[in-house]
C-alpha cells in the first residue's frame, strides 16, 4: 500500500485473467476442488478463470476476542451483534432460498439471500439505518449528504425521512433511471455529476456546499455492522456454510459480512464478485496494492468503481479469500435465470455473485447475497429479450 492514501495507477481494458492459486481455486474455475471435465476427461469445457485468490495470510482472525479487539481490520462481532438488535423491527429479516437446479451433491448447492426485498430494494438501508440511528441527533441537526449510484442514496432517504431531516444525494451521471426517480419519491435532494468527480467525493469525503453530515457509503464501521447483520442471519437460517459470494462496490457490504464468517465461521470461504469491466479490487490484490483502474461502463451500475480505499483493501485483504469477476454478458444470463427460476428480479450487481457462482462451481454450500434488485425496466426488458447492450 502506498503512503497517505495514495494509490498506484493500472489501466485495465478488461480485467480479467489475473492469477489463481492452484489448490484454493481449481485451475480452470472449480472452487475447492478438481474442475469439471468433459466425457474425455479434457478440462477445455471448464470455465475460465477470472480474478484473483488472496494469498495474503489472514493471520487476523485468531480467536473471537482478538478479533473485537482489532477495529480497523475487522468489524468487531460485538457491534454487528449490537446493530442486529438495533435493526429489530425496522428492516425485513430477507429469506435464504436454494436455487432450484441448483441442490445437489453434482452441482453443489446454492443459496440466494434476498437483500432485494428490503424496503428500498436493496441491503443498505441496513448500513443506513444502523450508522444514522447511532449517531447523536445534534449532530444531524442540518440533515445528511450522501454519495451513491441510487442505493445507499435510497437508503439514507428513507432513513432521513423518518427522522424528519434533510437529505441531500450525490449521484453519478451514470445513476439509472429507476434509481435517481426512487431518490426524488423519498424526498431528497439530488445533484447529478460526473463519474469521475463522484468518486473523488467519496475519497474526499467532501463536496463543495454540501449540508449536514456525510453519511459514507461503505467507509463507516457503523454502515458495515449494519452490512453485516446479514452474515448473522445466514448463519441462523443455514449453519454450514462453505462459500459466499459478495458484490464488491467499495467494499463495506463484503468486508461487513466477512467480519461476521470470520468470526463464527472462520473456515467458510469467502469471495468478493467484480464485474469484468471495472475490477479494482482484483487488480489490487493480484498487484498486492491498492489500485487505480480504467472502468469501462456497462449496465452493472451497483457496482465497479475505479479504484479500492487503502482501508477497504486492507479490511479485503485481511477478510477475503479472493475476488472473482463475471463478464457483463454472464450476469445478464444470471439476471434471466433468476427471473425463469425463481421469479426473482435482481440488478446488475446482486445477479454478480449468483454469475461467479454458476461459473466456478464450489462444493457444498454456496450463498450468493443477491444485494438489490433496482433495475430500470427498459434494461430488465433488454436483457430478458437477449438483445445487446
Amino acid at each position: 500500500m502506498l503512503p497517505d492514501g495514495q494509490f498506484q495507477e493500472n489501466h485495465i481494458s478488461e480485467p480479467e485473467g489475473l492469477g489463481a492459486l492452484d489448490g484454493a481455486i481449481g485451475g480452470s474455475g472449480t472452487i475447492g476442488g478438481s474442475p469439471p471435465r468433459s466425457a474425455e476427461g479434457d478440462r477445455s469445457l471448464a470455465p475460465r478463470l477470472r480474478g484473483v485468490i488472496n494469498c495474503a495470510p489472514r493471520a487476523l482472525f485468531i480467536s473471537r476476542d482478538s478479533i473485537d479487539s482489532i477495529d480497523c481490520i475487522v468489524i468487531p462481532i460485538k457491534s454487528i451483534r449490537q446493530a442486529a438488535e438495533a435493526l429489530k423491527g425496522e428492516i425485513v429479516r430477507t429469506p435464504l432460498i436454494p436455487l432450484p437446479g441448483y441442490d445437489s451433491e453434482r452441482t453443489g448447492r446454492i443459496y440466494l439471500k434476498l437483500e432485494m426485498l428490503q424496503p428500498i430494494g436493496s441491503f443498505k438501508i441496513r448500513g443506513a439505518l444502523n450508522a444514522l440511528r447511532a449517531t447523536p441527533p445534534e449532530d444531524l441537526s442540518e440533515g445528511i449528504w450522501t454519495a451513491s449510484a441510487g442505493n445507499m442514496a435510497q437508503g439514507a432517504a428513507h432513513v432521513a425521512r423518518s427522522l424528519g431531516i434533510p437529505c441531500t444525494v450525490l449521484t453519478p451521471d451514470t445513476a439509472p433511471e429507476a434509481k435517481r426517480l426512487a431518490i426524488e419519491r423519498l424526498q431528497a435532494k439530488v445533484l447529478k455529476v460526473p463519474f469521475d468527480r463522484w468518486w473523488q467525493a467519496m475519497e474526499d469525503r467532501f463536496f463543495p456546499g454540501m449540508p449536514g453530515r456525510l453519511l459514507h457509503p461503505f467507509d463507516d464501521d457503523s454502515v458495515m455492522a449494519g452490512n453485516g447483520t446479514i452474515a448473522l442471519e445466514v448463519l441462523e437460517d443455514l449453519p454450514l456454510v462453505d462459500t459466499v459470494f459478495i458484490p464488491w462496490g467499495g467494499g463495506g457490504l463484503a468486508c461487513g459480512i466477512a467480519s461476521a464468517f470470520r468470526s463464527l465461521s472462520p473456515s467458510t470461504r469467502l469471495y468478493a464478485a467484480e464485474v469484468s469491466t471495472a475490477a479494482p479490487l482484483a487488480a489490487s490484490l493480484a498487484a498486492g496494492s491498492a489500485q487505480k483502474i480504467t472502468r469501462v461502463p456497462s449496465f452493472v451500475d451497483g457496482i465497479g468503481g475505479t479504484a479500492v480505499f487503502p482501508r477497504m483493501f486492507g479490511m479485503a485483504r485481511s477478510l477475503l479469500d479472493g475476488s472473482l469477476t463475471a463478464t457483463p454478458g454472464e450476469i445478464e444470463e444470471a439476471i434471466r435465470l433468476l427471473v425463469e427460476r425463481t421469479r426473482i428480479v435482481a440488478e446488475g450487481a446482486g445477479a454478480c455473485p449468483v454469475a461467479v457462482a454458476l461459473s466456478r462451481p464450489a462444493p457444498g454450500n454456496t450463498v450468493c447475497i443477491v444485494s438489490g434488485g433496482n433495475i430500470d425496466a427498459a434494461v430488465l426488458a433488454r436483457i430478458l429479450r437477449r438483445e445487446p447492450d
